[in-house]
């Protein structure tokens, strides 16, 4: 072909796009249910804001960013994530003014030239969430509960939930040194990549999918924090048991990104190959007064959809067919089909997905394209039921035909469908 798409991106073709707007739809609903208000951002923002919001010695920043000059001189990004975006909007159009919690929701593509790998691609979608202006433990169980909520509302019932506290910035300075004295000793049986982390943010060390086996005897940041933020971190605890949310304490999880304090958390689930987090999040308390707003504290997460959508389809949900039709009306001879025409409008201003043949085939043709639909029901008008005022109304699973009244065929659809 002359023409392909980019490596790491996909075509949604109509047969996939019901699976993701069951997934974009339960997430609106939850949303709406814990009170988040969605919000929308550019695609792009100014370089500078990711390497102050998201941290310079990242993966996302140093290898992973779309970044480009423009024809204004100007250093542009493809946000890599969600966060960096929505906190800039929220000091931009001074929302801390609010005398609220800022409970802004996103869902949209984010863009890191990254290794393809299943569920990895380059232009990918989040789900998040952030609440901002709030130090409170409890946001911090409720943003937690929001996402783990979400997978559960989409039929993912074994996702399960690691936390930990990565402590503020003073409590990770003193933790740095005891990492190092650790680290150093094994330093050149480490990766490249860790070798690097250890001379610039040795906590990034601890992320490293490659050496886990090395990190067994690490310390634990956990034995490093001070009274607030241990005393956070148990409000966090008792406040998740409180909801009746299982979690599990993982010391070792940092998140790849700079602006972390107090609480981290992650989803896990099976099934989607080597890499098992599909999602996660933390509090990020100074990332507000980095971007240049007041010093308000935030909380929030960020879930892969193409890897929801891939545990979706690999536990058979059962979620195909929600992009098929109510009704297929098919018309023998030309007064019928012109009826036709009419009777899809107005079947449609009532709600219902309908649609006809307009390649002029046999009626055999028309029924295997209704069952390529899916359609639930055809309803089939000849000449002589047109002239009486009546159509044939077959249910498509069932085999069952009735005769039904022209003016009585939306009715008597949408209470077989309630039934």
């Amino acid at each position: 072909m002359a023409f392909q798409k980019p490596p790491g991106t996909q075509d949604f073709l109509p047969a996939a796009t019901a699976k993701w707007q069951f997934v974009e739809g339960k997430a609106r609903a939850l949303c709406r249910s814990y009170n988040y208000r969605e919000i929308r951002t550019p695609m792009f923002e100014t370089t500078d804001l990711f390497k102050r919001g998201v941290g310079e010695t990242t993966d996302i920043v140093e290898k992973e960013m779309y970044t480009f000059t423009d024809r204004g001189d100007r250093s542009i990004t493809l946000r890599p994530e969600g966060t960096a975006g929505v906190v800039r909007a929220y000091v931009e159009n001074k929302l801390y003014g609010e005398p609220d919690v800022g409970k802004l929701y996103y869902i949209g593509p984010m863009f890191r030239y990254e290794r393809q790998q299943a569920g990895r691609y380059r232009q990918f979608h989040q789900f998040g969430v952030e609440a901002l202006g709030s130090a409170d433990p409890a946001i911090d169980a409720e943003v937690i509960a929001l996402g783990l909520s979400f997978f559960h509302s989409i039929g993912l019932e074994d996702v399960r939930v690691e936390i930990n506290s990565v402590g503020t910035p003073s409590v990770r300075a003193a933790f740095r040194e005891k990492l190092l004295g650790f680290l150093e000793p094994m330093r050149e049986t480490l990766c490249k990549d860790c070798q690097s982390r250890m001379d610039r943010n040795p906590l990034r060390v601890l992320d490293c999918k490659t050496d886990q086996k090395h990190f067994t005897d690490a310390p634990s940041i956990l034995d490093s924090l001070d009274e607030e933020c241990s005393t956070h971190f148990e409000a966090v605890k008792s406040y998740l048991e409180a909801m009746g949310i299982g979690y599990t304490i993982n010391s070792r999880l940092v998140r790849g990104l700079d602006y972390y304090t107090h609480t981290a958390f992650e989803y896990k689930a099976e099934g989607i190959g080597a890499i098992d987090t599909v999602g996660g999040g933390g509090r990020y308390n100074g990332l507000v007064g980095e971007i240049g707003g007041p010093d308000q504290p935030g909380i929030g997460f960020g879930i892969g959809l193409e890897r929801a959508v891939m545990l979706l389809e690999s536990k058979n949900s059962g979620v195909e067919g929600l992009g098929r039709l109510d009704v297929y009306v098919v018309g023998l001879g030309s007064d019928a089909e012109r009826e036709t025409v009419r009777i899809v409008q107005q079947l449609r201003e009532q709600g219902l997905a309908a649609d006809r043949d307009y390649l002029g085939r046999k009626m055999k043709a028309q029924m295997k394209s209704a069952d390529r639909y899916e359609a639930r029901f055809t309803a089939i008008l000849g000449e002589d039921e047109l002239a009486r005022g009546e159509i044939a109304l077959k249910h498509m699973q069932s085999g069952e035909q009735r005769v039904v009244s022209l003016d009585k065929l939306a009715d008597e659809i949408k209470q077989s469908i309630s039934q």
